[in-house]
């Protein structure tokens, strides 16, 4: 690569993820003070949309962190972060839709999600034992040991791949829940799009930074063998 590629690249990779952060915490923390016509904390929207979709055996739960809400499908719980769980607010309504859009597609098993949970083993794996091939075989100049460590690497890019029509579908699946429900208002729909769109630029700035990783990785590879 040339230096000019090289600061653009850096510059992404620096770059995006800071931006994707800021934005999610900046639309978060704007919408996360305007409260629902409804008023519905967001413990109650993921309650109503569970029930609404006879996943009664679902628990919705709070959890310390700030956004670190997440559907677990080992044990059926949705996990809302405090201020989300007892808040009423156009953001804790959103983020709540979205994850039990998450325990919808694993009531239907959506394909993309069953995908991506047979990858999360493999993915853990190859993201752990990647750069230790990768440092090895650039240091000791072995294309072999570089090339396992692309392989390893690829492993991971394909579940953040796999992520984003995961994270997208589940964000479109909340605004349809939402809506139908009467949850939010047509005024509020723009609001909530808004924090899930911001929040599905963190899952784009992580797939987009682990191709160009695996891009440059690949790089340096076919330079290697060149030169043998």
């Amino acid at each position: 690569m040339s230096t000019t590629m090289y600061i653009v690249y850096f510059a992404i990779i620096l770059i995006l993820p800071l931006y994707a952060q800021m934005k999610v915490k900046g639309t978060y923390k704007k919408f996360a003070k305007e409260r629902t016509m409804k008023g519905q904390t967001g413990a109650e929207v993921a309650r109503a949309i569970l029930d609404a979709n006879g996943l009664y055996d679902v628990r919705v739960v709070p959890t310390q962190g700030v956004l670190s809400d997440h559907y677990n499908p080992a044990t059926k719980t949705v996990a809302l972060s405090e201020s989300n769980f007892y808040e009423a607010s156009v953001a804790g309504a959103a983020v709540a839709a979205h994850e039990v859009g998450h325990a919808i597609q694993h009531k239907e098993a959506y394909s993309m999600l069953t995908l991506r949970s047979k990858l999360v083993p493999v993915a853990n794996i190859s993201s752990n034992a990647s750069w230790i091939f990768v440092m090895i075989g650039i240091f000791a100049s072995s294309s072999n040991m570089l090339l396992l460590g692309i392989v390893l690497l690829a492993a991971g890019v394909v579940f953040q791949l796999v992520t984003l029509p995961v994270e997208f579908d589940a964000s479109k699946r909340a605004l349809v829940q939402m809506n139908s429900l009467g949850i939010i208002t047509n005024e509020e729909e723009r609001p909530a799009r808004k924090v899930l769109s911001a929040a599905a630029l963190t899952y784009v700035a992580a797939a987009a930074v682990a191709v160009l990783e695996l891009l440059r990785l690949i790089l340096i590879f076919t330079g290697m063998r060149s030169d043998d």
